[in-house]
């Protein structure tokens, strides 16, 4: 509910836990008051402003204006005219001056929200949601600012995004768009972020701040594998299960920054919005730019709470509709098999096999186009080599569909190779600097899908492709960060806007994809996880979470992923052992179950496997289609973390009516002369009697007696009630070796 007092001039934003309060101090500069647990009545919150000490308002002491407007908690804030901490909008006049004052001019509530133009955003329709609308305005620049605030009914969510309106007669530049700001009490002084590099992404990492700055921010042209675009204020003693936290999270897939400053007296500001490095947008009279939404969700029952309040969301009014309730397939990959060392023969081998497993789909990886027989050559000379697949794609295609198998392709679109017919024909296509040869890597550059023609020259060749032949499954690959970013076709006032151009480009091309092949399942990667954001989820429902598919690495990615998006929007799957990338060897049912929590498949030779692992697949198969409906559209808890604690890993997923739930155990370092671990659930109905089974597949007995397993694979832990799981818990039993993993199934009876 969004509720406008007038005697106070205030807004209240209500959710079904949270209050979020802003209001007008002079009546015109906008503030923030009080964003945190669900507030009854409002009397009295405008003293938060501090207005009655010094150094007062500019109506009372004009003579110290910009200490009032360094210390002020505006709800928007502005760069050079005394605000000196982390601003959200910088503007430069005709002169190339730099200064901005925003003031209230007026507000509208609109049922339902506001679409924000070629960007991806939170989906909501009139009855879900309302936004509000404050229109502040600086009359020097003749510039007009939309603040905008979207309300979901049944979440405890705001949604922010601010467009900016050139309502002067001479030309303005944006240098600083943000998309929103959060204030939060100075007490809280830790800052949680998701750090990482490649085959380490998102990792967890939590920060005291008690003077200066944190940030998580990105300048490579992507989100990124380094830095995920999110940000969360906490205090020391937040838990999973209890404390306060607030967090940031952007619908936005190229460079961002998320960053929480405490000011020189105390006062704490989060901020979040694409990184103002590079970023220069000129706004001709009557022009507008939109910014990228930012979700805002707070918590009052610790970090999970913060969690599934995002997943929902995400879920339920960001990806598409159709995936909440549709299984996914399960794929077999034939990346880690072949590399691009495969023909005709061998992909219909690998279907036979996959068949035979109960698999659903065939993916064909990098190699297939071109002549690509190594990374070297032909990117952006999509068609098909039929060296390798002789009589074409749709003969492939067919025989792989006639077994009853779907089929799915690797791109690339938006790269270019120096060895392909479309650089010899197009070399002035790819980003580069006047007069500067441009940085390859990979032996490939970087596409300036920004220009209309060289969008057009490779999206049509992508959609040739797919219609050639019945394609269910696309793996949408970006394996560089941008470099180089220049067009040799743009003003030299307008290369400012090339990265954010460029986002908007791939926006278009992925929303172009879905309108010409509804039916298609999107899966976006980029160069494994670096492109994991709530942008992309609004094209595809899942995103390859990480090259690095060593199912103990996997642990702390997939933990770290999933503190803000959905665990059905991971992409997750079985790899060989040893691992290709650590060498590490794990169990077969571990790296299963461990894959189980995301979307689930496989990357290995199928054809050519150990005959013992290979008689599991059918039972894993099963096994994820029983649980996915769960992860797919429960609630998630994380139990304990192996980062943490360095022994053990566990976290649930248990259905929304609390019928049924399942929990995975990963020993990951066994020990001597230990007793079995005590975990408590989370999430169940206290009041219900639940029966607990344990899937004991591929696990190790201990020695000693400490467990027996026979030989069918689950067996009964026995009845409990939901109180008695959650706060006494039950024993998890040792079992023998490192890297063991264990199921357990929660029914109510």
């Amino acid at each position: 509910m969004i509720q406008y007092v007038e005697g106070q001039q205030l807004f209240h934003l209500t959710t079904p836990g949270t209050s979020y309060i802003c209001a007008l101090a002079d009546g015109e500069w906008l503030g923030h008051l009080y964003y945190g647990s669900k507030l009854a009545d409002t009397t009295g919150m405008e003293s938060a402003f501090r207005l009655n000490e010094f150094p007062y308002s500019p109506k009372v002491n004009e003579r110290d204006k910009v200490r009032f407007m360094q210390v002020f908690p505006f709800e928007y804030s502005f760069l050079g005219t005394g605000d000196y901490r982390e601003s959200c909008l910088s503007v430069e006049n005709e002169h190339g001056q730099s200064g901005v004052e925003l003031k209230y001019v007026s507000h509208e509530i609109i049922p339902g929200k506001i679409v924000p133009a070629e960007l991806p955003h939170t989906r909501g329709e009139e009855g879900c949601c309302d936004t509000l609308d404050i229109l502040m305005r600086d009359d020097v620049l003749g510039l007009e600012v939309h603040l905008m605030y979207t309300v979901y009914r049944d979440l405890d969510v705001i949604v922010k995004s601010a467009r900016i309106i050139n309502s002067s007669d001479a030309p303005r530049t944006l240098t600083r768009v943000l998309s929103g700001q959060l204030n939060a009490r100075p007490d809280f002084a830790q800052v949680l972020t998701l750090h990482g590099s490649w085959g380490r992404e998102r990792t967890i990492t939590r920060q005291n701040l008690e003077t200066g700055s944190v940030s998580a921010e990105s300048i490579r042209g992507v989100s990124s594998a380094e830095d995920s675009p999110f940000l969360a204020v906490l205090s020391r003693e937040t838990t999973q299960t209890a404390g306060e936290i607030w967090g940031m999270s952007l619908v936005y897939s190229g460079n961002f920054l998320a960053k929480a400053q405490i000011d020189q007296v105390g006062q704490l500001r989060g901020v979040i919005g694409i990184h103002p490095e590079g970023f220069s947008w000129p706004l001709a009279p009557g022009e507008a730019f939109q910014s990228p939404e930012a979700v805002l969700v707070y918590s009052d029952s610790g970090i999970g709470g913060m969690t599934r309040t995002f997943h929902d969301l995400y879920r339920e009014h960001l990806i598409e509709k159709r995936w909440l309730t549709q299984d996914r397939p399960v794929l077999v990959n034939n990346w880690e098999a072949t590399m691009m060392n495969f023909d005709t023969d061998i992909l219909i081998g690998f279907a036979k096999s996959a068949k035979e497993a109960g698999i659903d789909m065939l993916v064909m990886d990098d190699g297939w186009f071109g002549h690509r027989d190594d990374d070297t050559s032909s990117l952006g000379d999509w068609f098909v080599d039929e060296k390798k697949l002789k009589g074409g794609l749709k003969r492939l295609v067919d025989e792989v569909n006639a077994m009853g198998l779907k089929f799915g392709l690797w791109v690339e679109p938006e790269m270019i190779c120096e060895d392909s017919e479309l650089f010899r024909a197009h070399p002035d296509w790819r980003f580069q600097l006047s007069g500067r040869k441009p940085g390859a890597l990979r032996q490939q550059y970087v596409l300036d899908i920004t220009r209309p023609e060289v969008w057009e020259g490779v999206y049509s060749q992508i959609k040739a492709v797919l219609s050639s032949a019945p394609i269910s499954y696309v793996k949408w690959d970006m394996n560089r960060y941008l470099s180089d970013v220049g067009s040799l076709e743009r003003e030299p006032g307008c290369q400012g806007q090339l990265l954010h151009r460029y986002v908007l480009a791939l926006y278009r091309m992925q929303a172009q994809l879905l309108e010409d092949f509804p039916e298609l399942l999107l899966e976006n990667c980029s160069s494994g996880g670096a492109r994991f954001d709530a942008g992309m989820l609004f094209y595809s429902p899942q995103i390859w979470t990480s090259d690095d598919t060593d199912a103990i690495e996997r642990l702390s990615i997939q933990e770290g992923t999933a503190l803000v998006f959905p665990v059905s929007t991971m992409g997750a799957h079985v790899s060989v052992s040893p691992n290709q990338q650590t060498g590490r060897e794990v169990p077969f049912n571990t790296r299963a179950k461990v894959a189980m929590a995301g979307t689930f498949g496989y990357e290995l030779d199928i054809r050519n496997m150990d005959p013992e692992e290979k008689a599991q697949i059918p039972g894993q198969v099963a096994l994820f289609r029983k649980i996915h409906p769960v992860n797919r559209e429960g609630d998630y808890y994380r139990i304990a973390s192996f980062r943490e604690n360095h022994s053990y890993d566990c976290w649930m997923v248990v259905q929304k009516d609390r019928s049924l739930a399942y929990m995975t155990y990963v020993q990951v370092l066994a020990a001597p002369n230990r007793p079995g671990i005590r975990v408590r659930m989370q999430g169940l109905d206290p009041d219900a009697v639940y029966e607990v089974n344990c899937d004991y597949q591929g696990a190790m007995a201990a020695r000693n007696g400490e467990m027996s397993i026979g030989p069918e694979t689950s067996q009964s832990v026995g009845r409990f009630h939901g109180d008695t799981l959650m706060k006494a818990g039950i024993i998890v039993p040792r079992v023998r070796g490192d890297y063991q993993a264990l199921l357990y199934e929660v029914r109510r009876v």
